[in-house]
């Protein structure tokens, strides 16, 4: 049994509300920030109206002092929870000493012997880091080309690498729709997203014939130039999708058959979301590159690219800022983020990840049977998923705009969610306990009883 650790956030935290939400406070200040704002903000920030004051734990309080329990985590970012105290303390000393520049510094070199303590597989310790996650993937991307001197690349329906141009091309949603032209190049084949299989066929009975499609659709889309296959061990913005454990060997298998790199963005799955330090652990399989974001940073915009000596060292990415970011590893990114791993270990957030994960997988999972909207339950970890749905048989998504009420209805009672999409995901702090974990399934408990009396979720 693994040894318990403490953890340096609070515990049974809980919903205070002291005005409407949003408050008079928060709506005045939010007026004044869109005389100058442009559009586009994430919809959940637009939808809350909330202004934030200050954060702690897995909780945030809003100027006007109506305090919420957030179970969004600021997209997979909010690993550590907020505030946590041996961040803000590790911040604090390192801005006073220096922050900007890319010369080597003693928080870098901490950082990266901590990443390589934790490396994806034993030959994957090398490191470039960045500011952003698209940043990340796209020099990925160049560093792919660089290797293997080819030029096209294999994603994934539901995938989500960023907004940049490259990774654009390759992402598998709408999304992208009216930004075309896309990259030459990309193509995009099925993920084993069993919930939603386009062949209506049930795992493990289907034989994996997403992936006999897969390699068909490769094999006669593709110019003999593939690069690399990029890949999410788990989706998160397709909806915290958790394909079937032989998934990922039989895409590495691919992978190598057509003489390609296997790229593994780990930018929401690493650094312990799932209950495994990386996602990809749950399948065992080995990267040739690793994308690394979100919680990596423990809230400070920071990214990283890893690969093996021979990889890395393929030129032109490999030349002097070749493949470099003016903002990448400067010495208070590198801080917070050595700091960020630090605290993973030395509180034992993979193991609480995994714990508290089961607990609150047990929690949601009757709700399976007991409402007619819950249409499935998943989860690895804190990477929790549910699907709401109009009709469990044909698996119809709930509407738009009854998810939108489902977030609002959650909202004015104190729970901060991503279930203004039928996909609603859940990622809270790795830090949180079973007693705030209690507390925000109350609330859930109660906006679905609510729909269910109610019958709106009908509409």
């Amino acid at each position: 049994m693994n040894e318990m650790k403490a953890i340096s956030q609070p515990k049974n935290q809980k919903v205070q509300l002291r005005t409407q939400v949003p408050g008079p406070k928060s709506q005045a200040i939010r007026a004044k920030e869109e005389e100058h704002l442009a559009p586009g903000l994430q919809g959940f920030a637009l939808m809350a109206g909330i202004v934030v004051d200050h954060a702690s734990g897995s909780t945030v309080t809003d100027v006007d002092g109506n305090t919420f329990i957030d179970i969004i985590g600021g997209i997979g970012v909010n690993g550590l929870g907020h505030s946590h105290p041996k961040f803000v303390k590790a911040i604090q000393t390192q801005v006073e000493k220096a922050s900007v520049g890319s010369f080597t510094s003693e928080a870098r070199v901490e950082l990266l012997d901590k990443l390589a303590e934790h490396r994806p597989s034993p030959s994957v310790h090398r490191a470039q880091l960045y500011s952003s996650g698209a940043e990340a993937v796209e020099s990925a991307l160049r560093l792919a080309k660089s290797h293997t001197g080819k030029y096209e690349f294999v994603s994934f329906w539901g995938g989500f690498h960023g907004k940049t141009m490259g990774v654009l091309s390759l992402m598998g949603s709408e999304f992208k729709d009216k930004m075309g032209p896309m990259v030459p190049g990309s193509h995009i084949a099925p993920y084993a997203n069993c919930y939603r299989c386009p062949f209506r066929l049930s795992a493990p009975s289907c034989g994996m014939a997403c992936v006999e499609v897969m390699r068909k659709q490769v094999k006669m889309s593709n110019a003999g130039e593939i690069a690399a296959f990029i890949i999410e061990p788990m989706q998160g913005t397709a909806g915290n999708v958790i394909p079937p454990k032989e998934f990922l060997p039989a895409v590495k298998d691919l992978a190598k058959e057509v003489g390609a790199l296997l790229i593994v963005d780990e930018m929401i799955t690493g650094f312990g979301r799932t209950g495994k330090y990386w996602g990809a652990e749950h399948s065992g399989v080995e990267a040739d590159i690793v994308t690394l974001g979100k919680q990596f940073g423990g809230g400070f915009p920071i990214s990283a690219v890893m690969s093996r000596d021979e990889i890395v060292n393929a030129k032109p990415w490999s030349n002097p800022s070749g493949s470099s970011s003016s903002y990448g590893g400067n010495p208070l990114a590198s801080a917070a983020s050595a700091a960020s791993l630090k605290i993973i270990d030395e509180e034992g957030l993979v193991e609480n990840s995994r714990r508290m994960g089961e607990y609150f997988l047990g929690k949601l999972k009757p709700m399976l049977d007991k409402y007619p909207f819950i249409g499935d339950v998943r989860g690895a970890g804190l990477f929790l998923g549910i699907e709401m749905v109009k009709d469990k048989e044909t698996r119809e998504p709930l509407s738009k705009p009854v998810c939108t009420r489902v977030f609002k209805e959650c909202l004015k009672r104190g729970l901060l969610t991503m279930s203004y999409a039928s996909s609603f995901r859940i990622q809270p702090a790795m830090t949180i306990d079973e007693g705030t974990i209690d507390n925000a399934v109350a609330i859930l408990t109660e906006v679905f009883d609510l729909m269910k009396t109610e019958g709106f979720w009908r509409d």
